[in-house]
């Protein structure tokens, strides 16, 4: 397999974004059959140096209560890149789920779409919604020191009606966003070339990444170490099973350019501690372009725009123009209307209700409607307890609306 060439897009490549001291240690198991049982707690553990350059140990635990993939961390740095990309990012990440698969490039536009990235994206959204983490010693970068912490990742709120054109709102936690978005300048990474390795080579990539981006050459780690602690392997495998995972993930990183190849990554005697030494490979000779794409369908706004049946010159302006969490409330409020009320609500047409309100709040004049109010608390009684019909876990409303989007455009 040869070299990646990284991609030479006219807006760029795809963009992961990473957080510092995650990306240290694994979040979970790499073997699924770990990892996904109900009510995990992985604890981990990972060196750093203190402001004295002493070399200390920082203390993770991580509670999942639907468990937690290693493939989930696709998603979670994915959704962080396309929120803090946006032309004027905040803590909420408004976009269909059908938007965040096409830019993370686990569908295209136009290709026939199934229901399996659907599922796999509502399930992952699920889990990461769920976990709490904490650390003893994790580095603030806003306050240039380690600090105890404990926050989630994210939490959405998504329309029940599985037919809906309604946007989903994915909300971070605050604290956590604020620790990816102070490092967000320095932490982001190729998501293409990410997407093409094993979870285990991910792991490892991205903290090679985080390490050659200070201009290192070389990165050396205790061999149980790396493939327990960062890769993820269990703790109870015998060395010489852990060495053989470990040249296999290596080997990958070799064939994508990431480090250099070498006739011994893995030095040591038998029943000694063994060390890991990699080279900074070709890929990081050149760096790639992260920058915004001027491609209106890049925007989370279009598809809720065009859902209500705005022309692409109109959407232009609106996303150009206007305050982004305006477009998006006004649009969410249309597109309620059209699917609760339906055509008799508005007197000219959905388009002209939308560009009317949006011009209005602009200028002060116009607030949202007393039943918009009332429609979103009904939304949310309806999320906690279920339909009133048939209770319905919050999960599955999640797969039944990815269900419904992925059988529909599978007709088309």
């Amino acid at each position: 397999m040869g070299i990646p060439k990284r991609q030479n897009h006219k807006n760029g490549v795809k963009i992961g974004l990473g957080e510092l001291s995650l990306v240290e240690h694994a979040l979970c198991p790499l073997d699924s059959r770990r990892s996904l049982s109900e009510n995990l707690v992985h604890s981990n553990a990972y060196f750093y140096t203190d402001h004295n350059r002493h070399q200390r140990n920082a203390q993770v635990r991580v509670n999942a209560p639907l468990g937690l993939s290693a493939s989930d961390e696709f998603y979670l740095w994915g959704l962080l890149a396309l929120t803090c990309c946006q032309q004027k990012p905040t803590a909420e990440l408004f976009a269909t789920p059908h938007y965040c698969l096409r830019q993370l490039g686990c569908i295209n536009q136009h290709g026939k779409r199934g229901g399996r990235q659907y599922r796999k994206f509502a399930e992952s959204l699920e889990r990461l919604s769920l976990v709490s983490y904490s650390n003893d010693a994790f580095y603030d970068p806003v306050r240039g020191e380690h600090r105890k912490v404990g926050f989630g990742f994210l939490s959405y709120s998504l329309p029940v009606n599985k037919r809906s054109s309604r946007a989903w709102k994915i909300a971070w936690d605050p604290i956590f966003f604020e620790f990816c978005m102070s490092g967000s300048q320095q932490f982001r990474f190729d998501l293409e070339v990410y997407r093409s390795l094993d979870c285990a080579s991910r792991r490892l990539f991205l903290l090679l990444q985080k390490m050659f981006s200070k201009r290192l050459e070389e990165a050396r780690f205790e061999l149980r170490h790396l493939a327990v602690h960062v890769l993820g392997f269990s703790e109870s495998l015998p060395t010489k099973t852990l060495m053989k995972k470990c040249k296999k993930t290596l080997a990958r990183l070799v064939d994508s350019g990431i480090i250099k190849p070498s006739p011994q990554f893995i030095t040591g005697k038998r029943g000694g501690n063994y060390r890991v030494r990699v080279e900074r490979g070709a890929y990081f000779a050149t760096r790639a372009e992260f920058r915004l794409s001027k491609d209106l369908t890049s925007s989370p706004l279009y598809e809720p725009l065009a859902a209500i049946g705005l022309e692409e010159l109109a959407i232009r302006r609106f996303v150009r123009d206007f305050d982004p969490v305006l477009v998006q409330e006004w649009a969410d409020i249309t597109l309620a209307a059209m699917e609760r009320k339906g055509k008799k609500f508005f007197r000219r047409s959905p388009q002209a209700y939308f560009v009317d309100n949006v011009q209005q709040a602009a200028q002060g004049n116009r607030t949202p409607p007393d039943w918009w109010q009332e429609l979103r608390h009904s939304e949310n009684r309806e999320k906690r307890m279920g339909q009133p019909a048939s209770p319905t876990p919050v999960g599955e409303i999640i797969t039944q609306v990815l269900g419904g989007i992925s059988g529909d455009e599978a007709k088309t």
